[in-house]
This record gives structure tokens, sequence and C-alpha cells, in this order.
């Protein structure tokens, strides 16, 4: 049995002009546009909002090194000299990322060496102290 043609649904309504018919699942173009601009910062710039964790770390050091005296086995030297290190090693990665931080890595350096001046003088001093009081205790006239 057979439909006769005035009984059939006639063809689809015109699609507006340039509107292809899109099938759910299966759209070609997003129906959204997104503007194509420059991509975000990429390699150094992208860490210039970031502070190097190292040079923190120099620097608290640095300023910390002064109060390690009282801490036994460690003391303030081995804390100037963490201090020394670690800001050097933050210096080489700034230059290398990009990151913030090069004042506070130069700062905990600078202050880590001139508390290691310091020890070592007053090292030098006390050795001095000794010689002298020394041959001024153990020299004097027999009388």
């Amino acid at each position: 049995m057979s439909t006769p043609p005035g009984d059939l649904p006639g063809p689809p309504p015109a699609q507006p002009s340039g509107t292809p018919t899109q099938i759910a699942g299966q759209q070609v173009e997003p129906s959204s546009t997104v503007p194509h601009g420059p991509a975000g910062p990429i390699g150094p710039a992208y860490a210039a909002g970031h502070t190097n964790t190292l040079a923190v770390v120099s620097l608290v050091t640095g300023i910390g090194s002064f109060f390690a005296h009282i801490i036994p086995g460690i003391g303030g030297f081995t804390v100037a000299l963490i201090a020394v290190i670690t800001g050097y090693m933050a210096r080489k990665q700034i230059r290398q990322t990009g990151e913030s931080g090069m004042g506070m890595a130069t700062a905990g350096m600078v202050i880590g060496i001139i508390h290691l001046v310091l020890i070592v003088l007053a090292v030098i001093g006390i050795v001095f102290m000794i010689f002298v009081l020394g041959i001024a205790l153990f020299n004097a006239p027999k009388g």
C-alpha cells in the first residue's frame, strides 16, 4: 500500500541564508565567538610576580644569624653561611627565571658576609688577647 503523493509531507522549511542545519553533538564551529588575542605571558614574564623562595630564606637566615649564637651545635656562623649560599643560589635562579627578590637575595648575602667577617674578627681578637694576656702573665719578672 502506497501513500498518494498529495498526502506526503512537504519539504522542510527553508533555512535563513548562510545558517546550516545543526545536529546536536555534531557542531563544527562554536556558537559563540572567542576573540583571538595574544597569549598570556610566557617564560620569565610569568614568574615576575612571584618572589624567589631562596631569596626569602637568604634574608631570613641572614637576619637570624645574629640571634643563632644561642643555638648549641648550629651557631651564628652556620646560619650566616647558609644565608650567603642561598643568596648566591637565589640570584642565579632569579637571573634565569625572572622572578622577583633580587634585592632580598643580595641583602641576605651582604648581611651573612658581614656577620662572617665579624665572627672572624672576633676570633682573631680573642686569640690575640689570649697571647697578650699569656705573655703578660707568664713573663712577669720573678722577684
